[in-house]
């Protein structure tokens, strides 16, 4: 017994010293399998590894590849559903509806992009039908329209829901434009459009056509002068001067391009400069400019439309129409909305840290999302009490400063009011009519002081570069989850105790740019620098060759440019 006693120390001794050795299972005859207990229930003790949480990640567009590409799948379980198996860079979407840059040379299979992670990362291709919020549950269809086997509908739980389903193009319920328009938002739009140009001037030069008939058929009209529209017309200018009108010299003389623009001027968004550069552009390239018009209707051989500064109504025949006017909602978000008490929203309210507003563990990025900034007039008086420690009834500079920094984070638009009004710090706000710096003020001179900041607040574009800064800042957010639930690193709660867990997100503009044909470009650049010409064309093809998603697409992009700047464009309808 005592060598069989020893023998069993050791053995102990062994398994504590090496925790590995406990999932052996060692056979001995002489105790009756009492080894054989000891290791089973040494295992039995091994306490399971925690089950991860489940991320459900609804898109492929801008936002939800830029948060699979940076979240730590080691942490989540994480799951895409997706119509489209691939991402597409839709800033050059323009460039592939003119044969510029081939449609497969902008798109990188998802599958492709989530293979690169550590860890396993599913992916299903079925569009989004319904969101449950309060079963936490989605509900799928396979658009596969093969007659292959099997169920096309499926659900999906999840613990964290992430919205990145985009947008489409709003209509504004303007008759014909569904039937009649074409649209740009997706690869397929661009590939339909490529075709359309070439049949617009094939069927032009049949023989027994008149010369009105030739004309009414390349008569290509794009309505909306943003910045799709305008790159649009400029990529079909260069298409028919350049390439065109060699294969199609009847047509040299018949082409026409039209903008048509409810606003007084194209590119309202950007720089005055820009816009005046760019519509006096497009005049010398003939490309007609119709200002302050609304379309009313869109017929097989019509666009209708109406004078705003008159109210008379007058028509213009078309080939082809491209409608670039804004984006609206999806149904599947018009339907979550309704569930959770946002109806008549253009898109999902999210509060600062992109979490949709009425739901637990749901977030919603890029074009479906608006976030609700907080107004800082609604938190003036727990703040003025926050800074004033000293309970006096007056608040002074340093006070203030104390809180400053948490001030700024909390509510950027104090920042931009800030630089709207060229003050170089905040406590210029605090300075009499006479410039004075004053050392102290109560809440009624606080609330004046900060009374026009809120003017500053505005929504984010709907542009690829806001829903990617969106999708890597929400990535880091999951990947610092459980860190930061013990050490928060967002700004004060003013309303409470403690901090925010996480800073909110802030929009860095880091500029934008409108191609203008003829090797030419405008760039709004961070600073208030604009750059226009030839040398700014070369700065966009630099840029757009660096943000695309892979050396793969990228080494693509820059051969079609190559290729067409030797060979030209390739006119085939295929």
């Amino acid at each position: 017994m005592t060598i069989l006693s020893s023998f069993f120390n050791r053995a102990s001794n062994a398994i504590h010293a090496y925790p590995s050795c406990s999932k052996l299972l060692v056979l001995c005859t002489i105790s009756s399998g009492g080894l054989v207990a000891y290791s089973e229930s040494q295992a039995e003790n091994e306490t399971p590894s925690e089950k991860k949480k489940k991320v459900l990640v609804l898109g492929t567009g801008w936002a939800g590849t830029s948060f699979l590409k940076d979240i730590d799948v080691s942490h989540y379980d994480v799951q895409v559903i997706s119509p489209r198996n691939y991402f597409a860079f839709t800033p050059l979407l323009p460039s592939v509806t003119c044969g510029t840059v081939e449609a497969r040379s902008i798109v990188e299979p998802v599958r492709n992009i989530i293979k690169k992670r550590d860890g396993e990362v599913q992916f299903c291709e079925a569009e989004c039908v319904k969101i449950d919020c309060a079963g936490k549950r989605v509900y799928c269809q396979s658009n596969i329209e093969n007659n292959l086997v099997g169920n096309k509908e499926f659900s999906l739980e999840y613990d964290y829901l992430v919205i990145a389903v985009g947008a489409q193009v709003n209509t504004f319920n303007t008759p014909g434009v569904l039937e009649n328009c074409h649209f740009l938002k997706e690869i397929e739009d661009a590939q339909k459009i490529r075709g359309t140009v070439i049949d617009c001037f094939e069927k032009a030069v049949l023989p027994g056509l008149s010369e009105e008939e030739r004309k009414t058929n390349l008569r290509f009209v794009i309505v909306g002068g943003g910045p799709t529209g305008v790159e649009f017309a400029a990529e079909l200018h260069d298409y028919i001067q350049e390439d065109l009108v060699n294969l199609y010299p009847i047509a040299k003389d018949l082409v026409k391009i039209t903008m048509i623009q409810s606003g007084d001027h194209i590119l309202n968004t950007f720089d005055e400069r820009i816009s005046s550069f760019a519509e006096n552009k497009f005049q010398r390239d003939g490309i007609e400019i119709l200002t302050g018009r609304r379309v009313v209707n869109v017929s097989e051989k019509e666009v209708a439309m109406k004078i705003k500064s008159t109210g008379e109504s007058c028509s213009i025949p078309h080939g082809i129409v491209l409608w670039s006017t804004g984006v609206g909602t999806r149904p599947v978000i018009k339907d979550f909305m309704e569930q959770i008490g946002q109806k008549n929203r253009r898109a999902l309210a999210t509060d600062e840290w992109l979490k949709v507003k009425g739901c637990d563990n749901v977030y919603a990025l890029g074009d479906c999302a608006s976030i609700d900034q907080r107004k800082i007039m609604e938190d003036i008086a727990t703040i003025f009490e926050a800074a004033d420690k000293d309970n006096s009834g007056t608040l002074t500079v340093k006070e203030f400063q104390d809180v400053l920094d948490d001030i700024i984070i909390r509510y950027p638009q104090v920042e931009l009011y800030l630089k709207s009004m060229h003050m170089s710090d905040v406590t210029d706000l605090f300075k009499d009519p006479r410039g004075t710096d004053a050392t102290g003020v109560d809440i009624e001179g606080f609330k004046s002081a900060l009374s026009h900041v809120d003017s500053q607040m505005k929504s984010l574009p709907a542009t690829a570069q806001v829903a990617a800064q969106q999708g890597a800042y929400l990535s880091r957010c999951f990947n610092r989850m459980e860190l930061c639930e013990q050490n928060p690193e967002g700004p004060r709660r003013f309303r409470g105790s403690g901090r925010h867990q996480f800073r909110p997100f802030c929009y860095k503009h880091f500029g934008q740019f409108a191609p203008l044909g003829g090797e030419q470009a405008a760039a709004e650049l961070p600073g208030d620098w604009v750059s226009m010409g030839h040398s700014t064309q070369w700065l966009w093809y630099s840029v757009y060759a660096s943000k695309q998603v892979s050396w793969r697409t990228r080494v693509l992009v820059v051969s079609d440019w190559l290729r067409r700047s030797i060979f030209g464009r390739d006119s085939s309808r295929i």
